[in-house]
């Protein structure tokens, strides 16, 4: 078997190597012909190697399951990257290499890059005329960046400062990463509070800790209260419920008084846009993002107190096992003085890798946050908005990214006081695809497919040539309009981009404008 699998490899390397032959010596218009069967060849390679290097649902790089899901989701929101029935959620580390490095076997007389890099002249000839459209605003920021080398091809004001909108979560995703590893999962646990635990109990209840627990938030925004199935599914309310009812009977106890603490988090609940139906009160503790409807991604009505919510909700999954629970529940502290709380019962996220594709992929507000805050607890930050954004620009330091004149002050990007350069957000996707950092590939593999997923399924349609080839992550505020992402040239050159603008008065054309700049890296070889 291991000798079959070689000679598959090395078949595909002959067949890519000599397609690399033709296509460099085709015209321009045989290019665009030979394309599609170019990456056909690509996507067998890598097949190929990772039948030999890896095992599990991993394909071109991408989770078998996205693939699968993008075709039939629904048009109106994106896909959980690997979560599902029956299917477990990998690790991100095992990772291929992008495409221009060791993906493609370099011909003996290449040098040392298979697949040509772009000239700053070819990419200015593509992009300039787009540049001019009247719906863009001011600045017009642009970096282009080869993901081998991670050196600028172009750039057009791409270290002036401007509000990025959502495409802050790729800062986000990645500090959170850098920090915790993409094997890290919240945990939300029960406990029985340690003596002297400071609640809201009153009148004869107060100061009586027997037969008390505690519902203790971990950050988790993804844990929910629904039906729950396979291995690879979010933390379930319904099981902690399990696990606390079975604990509590198998010591004798049938009746309790239920608090619940959110400490872990500090500062103000509310993000500084306010109330608002893009995102929940800011809490370690809440079920389904505090949505108060069906859904799990987009816009939606949300509690005033997701908190509070969830420890209802949970009151009356443990009425309904049996337990007997005493009033309400009320806002307590589980443990005081040093004296530590016993656990009783823990549900765990989905790894840290599926929370940020999430984030990504659906543009997720809340998990961006709780990601920002998950940052902040890794190092020693207040989890509150100013910890957060401190923390996040502390690990992008230590990944020796170009900070100068940047401002975070969430995870989202709902803020306009955030401020970061298109030159920052190339080299973060440059980072997130380096072979020496793996931890830090599930921002790559988060990113909405052009056509097919997340918030870019609805864009494309007329951008044919960059439908299924642009990777990227959006943005979108009142006036701003971004896009950062990866696309693999009409060459085979995986390239990294950045795009964005302030002061836009026509939104969708200046999202079209966008659309066509990154469609126009993908139509060209650009020498």
């Amino acid at each position: 078997m291991p000798e079959a699998r070689s000679w598959q490899v090395r078949w595909w390397q002959s067949q890519w190597q000599s397609a690399t032959g033709r296509w460099r010596s085709a015209t321009v218009e045989q290019r665009l012909t030979w394309r599609l069967s170019a990456i056909s060849a690509v996507v067998g390679l890598v097949v190929a190697v990772a039948s030999v290097f890896a095992a599990g649902p991993w394909d071109s790089g991408q989770r078998t399951a996205e693939r699968a899901r993008a075709a039939g989701s629904p048009a109106t929101g994106g896909e959980r990257h690997g979560a599902g029935p029956g299917r477990p959620v990998p690790s991100a580390s095992p990772v291929l290499a992008p495409l221009g490095t060791a993906a493609v076997a370099p011909s003996p007389d290449s040098g040392d890059d298979a697949v040509p890099q772009p000239t700053r002249a070819g990419l200015a000839d593509a992009l300039e005329p787009l540049l001019d459209d009247g719906a863009l605003g001011k600045p017009r920021s642009v970096s282009v960046v080869d993901s081998a080398t991670g050196r600028q091809l172009y750039g057009a004001q791409a270290d002036t400062q401007a509000v990025p909108a959502s495409i802050i979560k790729l800062a986000t995703g990645i500090a959170a990463l850098s920090a915790l590893g993409p094997d890290h999962r919240i945990e939300t646990t029960v406990v029985v509070p340690g003596d002297g635990a400071k609640g809201g109990a009153k009148g004869k209840d107060k100061g009586k800790d027997k037969g008390r627990i505690v519902l203790v938030g971990g950050g988790d925004p993804t844990l929910t209260a629904r039906a729950t199935k396979g291995a690879g599914a979010p933390a379930s309310l319904r099981k902690l419920a399990d696990k606390t009812a079975s604990a509590l009977k198998k010591s004798g106890t049938e009746s309790v008084r239920l608090g619940y603490d959110t400490s872990l988090y500090s500062g103000p609940v509310l993000h500084p846009i306010g109330p608002n139906e893009n995102i929940s009160p800011v809490t370690p503790l809440m079920v389904d993002e505090g949505r108060l409807d069906d859904s799990d991604h987009g816009p939606a009505p949300r509690s005033h107190d997701p908190a509070a919510d969830a420890a209802e909700e949970f009151a009356t999954m443990l009425r309904d096992r049996g337990i007997d629970v005493m009033g309400e529940p009320q806002s307590v502290k589980a443990a005081k003085d040093g004296k530590k709380a016993r656990p009783l019962a823990t549900v765990r996220s989905q790894p840290l890798s599926s929370l940020v594709e999430r984030a990504l992929t659906n543009s997720d507000n809340d998990i961006a946050e709780a990601l920002a805050r998950q940052t902040a607890i890794a190092a020693g930050e207040p989890a509150s908005f100013d910890g957060a954004g401190r923390a996040v620009m502390d690990r992008l330091d230590k990944l020796r990214l170009p900070l100068s004149g940047a401002r975070i002050v969430d995870g989202s990007g709902l803020d306009r006081a955030d401020h970061v350069s298109a030159a920052l957000l190339a080299q973060v996707l440059v980072r997130a695809a380096d072979p020496d950092h793996p931890e830090l590939r599930s921002v790559l593999t988060g990113l909405p497919v052009a056509g097919f997923t997340g918030t870019l399924r609805g864009r494309y349609a007329q951008e044919a040539v960059g439908r299924g080839v642009v990777r990227a992550k959006t943005g979108t505020l009142t006036g701003v309009n971004t896009l950062a992402g990866t696309v693999v040239d009409a060459d085979g050159r995986l390239l990294v981009f950045a795009f964005m603008t302030n002061g836009t008065t026509d939104p969708q054309g200046a999202q079209r404008a966008l659309d066509r700049m990154a469609s126009a890296l993908a139509n060209c070889g650009c020498r």
